[in-house]
């Protein structure tokens, strides 16, 4: 029988051929599984795809799936930061910078609203008894609302008002914030700077860094755009392969990715100041990206050590984000333009985390391993949290606040747009 088998074996043997393997496989099926799931989570309970996205990759993380290693290196990493730096890019190329010329008080809002949050939640960990060189950090992670996870509510509901653009806006203005002292910190993590020009030095060096590389890419498109429609298929291609390349070039070179397509995009909009959408083509691919960084985030967050007293800890630091958000937001609303109510719900809206702040915990963890896994003890369970409510929490913001077009409630049992068509 042996005998027989090795036969058999030998023969398939000269038919196989080398291909990608097996892990190729299993992540295909497992982003199929993603999209499928999102969108029976949208039809059957109103809620955002990502929700879906995240609840796979939560399951693949506890089930032991063997996906990116943490902290996140090579490949995973790279596949991140690129799906971060297209949402970034866009949101960059999104923010109006004239409008705060003429409505000083969103940029008041923006910097009381992060600074509090930062104050609010180191002080609270610290009251806990936690570390300051562990607070800090863990305490300009939740800084960041993640623009990709309001980007993605806001297709999903069809959302167009003041809430989600001031929400977006602050979210971009307040992840710039975080990605440039985030990754200035965490080379700081095991030394104590003794003056304010060591502290400052390493700021500089990551903004300068990626400002420059931000600089180029946005330089480069301008030029394309000059002699290419916005709609080709080759600007799309185009406009991918630089924000790949940028994103490439300065992560190497020792800035953030995340932060130069994000001034990438602020000063594209600056030098090309006519109205652009994002072509249709890269509108697919980076909608595959966007998919592939929610389940990865939730992945790698489900991998971390969950007990009781880590999880009484990130209810506390989630509540304490929460209320301070919504307060920064709403002392700074007198003279904003916006209502009270408006106000409440943009706060609201400002509680999802997702990427941008799985990428700032990597780089503690990198920079430290002993510190960066007590402070991602605390982190990759709020992350997780955080990307489900945070996007519940999202919609019910814009839904409360009149600003979707598509109805609350899940319409499984109406006609589809796809039994329509």
């Amino acid at each position: 029988m042996n005998a027989f088998l090795n036969d058999l074996l030998g023969f398939w043997s000269e038919w196989v051929r080398p291909s990608a393997g097996f892990p190729t496989v299993v992540w295909s099926l497992l982003l199929a599984a993603a999209a499928a799931a999102g969108h029976l989570v949208q039809r059957y309970t109103g809620m955002p795809k990502l929700v879906g996205y995240t609840v796979v990759g939560t399951i693949a993380g506890f089930s032991g799936f063997e996906g990116p290693m943490w902290p996140l290196q090579g490949t995973g990493l790279f596949l991140l930061e690129l799906g971060v730096a297209i949402v970034l890019f866009e949101a960059g190329g999104r923010l109006p910078l004239r409008w705060f010329r003429y409505n000083p008080m969103v940029l008041v809002q923006s910097i009381l609203e992060a600074t509090l949050t930062y104050f609010a939640v180191f002080w609270t960990l610290s009251w806990l008894g936690m570390a300051d060189v562990v607070a800090g950090p863990l305490a300009l992670i939740a800084v960041v609302a993640s623009p990709a996870v309001l980007s993605r509510v806001a297709l999903d509901a069809s959302a167009t008002g003041p809430v989600i653009e001031r929400a977006l806006a602050l979210a971009t203005l307040n992840t710039l914030y975080a990605l440039t002292l985030g990754y200035a910190h965490a080379g700081m993590l095991e030394r104590a700077p003794a003056t304010l020009m060591q502290k400052l030095y390493p700021v500089a060096v990551v903004l300068g860094l990626s400002f420059v590389v931000g600089a180029l890419m946005a330089l480069a498109l301008r030029s394309a755009l000059r002699v290419m429609s916005p709609s080709s298929e080759n600007t799309s291609i185009l406009l991918l392969a630089i924000i790949a390349a940028g994103a490439a070039v300065a992560a190497h070179l020792g800035g953030s990715a995340a932060l130069a397509a994000l001034i990438g995009g602020v000063l594209l909009k600056q030098l090309n100041p006519k109205p652009w959408t994002w072509p249709r083509q890269l509108g697919t691919a980076s909608s595959l990206l966007t998919m592939l960084m929610f389940v990865l985030v939730s992945m790698v967050a489900a991998q971390a050590d969950w007990s009781l007293p880590v999880a009484s800890t990130v209810l506390i630091l989630l509540g304490v984000r929460l209320v301070a958000k919504v307060a920064g937001v709403a002392i700074a609303n007198p003279g904003s333009g916006a209502s009270w109510t408006q106000a409440l719900w943009l706060g609201v809206a400002m509680s999802p985390l997702s990427a941008v702040a799985l990428l700032i915990a990597s780089n503690f963890v990198t920079a430290s391993p002993l510190l960066g896994n007590m402070i991602t003890q605390i982190a990759l369970p709020a992350i997780l949290l955080m990307e489900v409510l945070g996007a519940v929490l999202a919609t019910v913001a814009i839904h409360a606040a009149g600003e979707s077009s598509q109805p609350w409630l899940a319409q499984a049992f109406s006609r589809s747009e796809e039994t329509t068509r």
